[in-house]
């Protein structure tokens, strides 16, 4: 099945799936890069092709790489014209269920039946968009990481049903266009966010009680455990609501209020302060 994958389609041209489109294209991938608004896809190419320009200034790639890549995307703005004799669907839309759900089953239902669909999550149970389909052994999570250009780690997800050739041939998929695959089962967060967003979290109460201030705590992470970034500003670069909606799931998903998101954060969201794409957070931009 792996020499069979040959078009991608990404949906969501978002800061996730627009990187995971790039990365594809690169890699020699017909990729269909679907988002049901225009001006996202626009902005989504111009973002790709910065990011090869930068690509060509590090010396990383060369001018005519930059051109067959941007050659190979194509853009969509139905997933039923976007999914047409595609070999793999990676779905990088909102972190919300019901969203998700509804564009797995439209997945599912305007794909081949060789089709493998996955999801680019960091959260949700992949064995419950699984559900809504009819292939549920051909669901599986593919977690990328941002920026995904850069980051090495894809996180694959197994559901309860996903069958062994499934996730032979992403594991296999994910070396050809030279990530790092790391097989996990299906739990809430995961292992990267449910390990990442306590230690957000605690980083946020800690400055909630006033401990100390939000440039002291990041400068504390950076030094003393040699992270690359500090906590507070790797939450306003991933999205404060995206934070609190992780931590949402958590607390849901277990049971356990261990994961129950700091009252600042929540108070944050609410006042629409996100971090980065907002201008503030715990930092201003």
């Amino acid at each position: 099945m792996l020499n069979s994958i040959k078009r991608v389609a990404v949906i969501g041209a978002g800061t996730m799936g627009n990187g995971i489109a790039h990365v594809f294209a690169q890699k020699g991938f017909e990729v269909h890069l679907i988002d049901t608004n225009n001006q996202v896809l626009e902005k989504a190419i111009n973002t790709i092709t910065k990011n090869l320009d930068r690509q060509i200034t590090k010396g990383i790639i060369g001018e005519q790489d930059k051109v067959q890549s941007l050659l190979r995307i194509s853009t969509f703005q139905s997933i039923a014209s976007g999914v047409e004799n595609i070999d793999l669907i990676i779905e990088a839309a909102t972190e919300n269920s019901a969203i998700k759900k509804d564009i797995f089953k439209q997945m599912d239902q305007f794909a081949n039946e060789h089709c493998i669909l996955s999801t680019n999550t960091s959260s949700i149970s992949i064995t419950e968009l699984a559900s809504v389909t009819n292939r549920p052994n051909k669901v599986i999570g593919m977690h990328f990481m941002n920026p995904v250009p850069v980051m090495k780690l894809v996180e694959i997800i197994n559901g309860k049903l996903t069958d062994e050739v499934t996730t032979y041939t992403i594991v296999e998929l994910t070396k050809t266009i030279d990530k790092i695959p790391c097989v996990v089962k299906d739990a809430p967060g995961f292992i990267a966010n449910r390990i990442l967003m306590p230690m957000i979290n605690e980083a946020i109460i800690a400055f909630s009680e006033g401990i100390s201030d939000a440039a002291t705590i990041d400068q504390i992470m950076k030094l003393g455990m040699a992270h690359p970034m500090g906590p507070l500003q790797l939450a306003d670069y991933i999205g404060l609501d995206v934070c609190k909606n992780i931590l949402d799931i958590m607390q849901e998903g277990f049971k356990d209020d261990k994961y129950a998101p700091c009252p600042l954060l929540v108070k944050m969201v609410r006042e629409g302060n996100l971090g980065v794409k907002s201008g503030e957070g715990f930092y201003k931009y």
